[in-house]
């Protein structure tokens, strides 16, 4: 789902952001250019880094650390 239409940026591509390191709307902006125009979709996007930052740091959880 386009979460930001200016820019086109998906649900997914802010859930793969998060996947690989990106934890703040600032980085999220730098790296795909979300809400960066008119800033209309700005809460929708910071609550879908919200939870998918929160749901890449539970992933994390489950790895097991070497001994």
């Amino acid at each position: 789902m386009y979460i930001c239409m200016c820019n086109a940026v998906t649900d997914h591509a802010i859930r793969r952001a998060a996947a690989e390191g990106v934890q703040s709307f600032a980085e999220l902006q730098a790296r795909t250019g979300c809400s960066d125009c008119c800033g209309a979709c700005e809460p929708e996007a910071r609550q879908c880094l919200r939870e998918a930052v929160d749901a890449a740091r539970s992933a994390l959880a489950f790895i097991p650390s070497p001994a």
